[in-house]
């Protein structure tokens, strides 16, 4: 069965994407068919960094943010560490005009200025914009 990522060069996941895949939560299969097809699987720090202060918050463990990091260092995911002009300016246009949470907005901008979709199954804050912008979706449940 072909999938709607197969012809994707480059996907950029969101933090609820990445949690369900390391929670192997509903859509984790989902992401770990993207992990398998996809050339470059992309994140921003900014992103990872949502999920490690979940994993910490959930669990008061103090090394909860060591071990998502290295979780994903062990996967064929390209972090993002900084974030340039383009997604910056893009960020903040998306937050402003769409009231979307700040790093939400990171990961769309992130994906605009990559020319990927977006994995998520964040429908709460995309769906609108779906409809609205030009932005793509790989919707993981």
């Amino acid at each position: 069965m072909k999938s709607a990522w197969n012809n994707e060069p480059c996907v950029v996941l969101d933090a609820c994407a990445l949690i369900a895949f390391l929670n192997d939560e509903p859509g984790a299969e989902v992401v770990a068919s993207v992990f398998e097809t996809v050339a470059s699987v992309e994140i921003s720090v900014i992103n990872l960094l949502e999920i490690a202060y979940d994993a910490l918050r959930r669990t008061g463990d103090t090394r909860a943010a060591h071990d998502v990091l290295d979780a994903a260092k062990h996967l064929p995911l390209k972090i993002h560490w900084s974030i340039g002009e383009e997604v910056f300016q893009q960020a903040a246009r998306f937050k402003a005009d769409c009231r979307i949470p700040l790093a939400d907005a990171i990961a769309l901008a992130t994906a605009g200025t990559a020319g990927a979709p977006l994995v998520t199954s964040d429908h709460h804050e995309f769906d609108l914009l779906q409809e609205k912008t030009s932005a793509r979706f790989i919707w993981i449940r």
